[in-house]
């Protein structure tokens, strides 16, 4: 119970620091060592501002000083961390809730950063791999040798695609930034857990796909998608279910 309250009670306060991570890094702007402040009157934030969703509700979603809206996106991605949280307490038990809920918001910052700016940032992914090697070895999940096999693994297979695509069509066809996910992505699943994530990945790139040719009527099949944010889903099914038995 205690990594299951810890991990509950931590995850509003990860949430509201992942919205602001999603802000400033594609921004170029300072993250680290930074005192939260509002953006339109740069008032910094006191300890009644930062409360996760409860402040925003008290204060109706505007700045306490300039009445200034503050962005829906604090309480939707506090609220997302805070489902991550639940999930992986409901489908994990002792030190493993925690460590589920660690990678589920990394997957969600990545995600929410790729939907939005068509951009993986090294400074999230490689940190995200590394922690893949730290937790599972140290849980004894992994041998120490395993989690770089599967990086390895997963950071080959998109990069030579992404290689083979370009010397075919004479243009990228992936992101700098896919091998380096699925990399990340494989130092926690493995190497076996590798097609399940893009079983997955791309099940639900076509189902995005497919909603979007509806509501447009037609599919714009030069506008990139954000495959970056289908390997995170992919990553945080198959950590949670599984890989498909056919798929390893």
């Amino acid at each position: 119970m205690f990594w299951t309250l810890f991990s509950l009670a931590a995850a509003p306060f990860v949430g509201s620091f992942i919205g602001l991570l999603t802000l400033r890094l594609p921004a170029g702007r300072r993250w680290i060592a930074t005192r939260s402040a509002c953006d339109a009157c740069h008032r910094r934030l006191g300890p009644l501002d930062l409360i996760p969703i409860v402040s925003f509700l008290g204060l109706r979603g505007r700045c306490r000083t300039c009445r200034a809206a503050i962005p829906i996106r604090y309480p939707l991605l506090e609220t997302a961390a805070l489902g991550v949280a639940a999930w992986s307490a409901l489908a994990q038990s002792g030190a493993m809730v925690p460590v589920t809920a660690i990678f589920g918001w990394g997957l969600l910052a990545v995600a929410v950063i790729d939907a939005e700016n068509l951009w993986l940032p090294d400074v999230l992914t490689l940190p995200l791999g590394a922690a893949g090697w730290a937790f599972t070895v140290s849980l004894g999940l992994r041998t120490p040798l395993a989690p770089l096999i599967g990086a390895a693994a997963g950071y080959g297979a998109l990069a030579l695609v992404a290689f083979v695509y370009k010397a075919l069509r004479g243009r990228p066809g992936l992101g700098g930034g896919d091998p380096f996910l699925l990399g990340a992505i494989g130092a926690w699943v493995g190497w076996r857990g590798l097609p399940t994530v893009l079983l997955w990945s791309c099940g639900v790139g076509l189902a995005i796909a497919a909603i979007i040719s509806l509501a447009r009527r037609r599919l714009d099949l030069a506008r990139p998608l954000p495959f970056g944010t289908f390997l995170a889903v992919g990553a945080w099914l198959t950590w949670l279910l599984g890989p498909s038995p056919g798929a390893s």
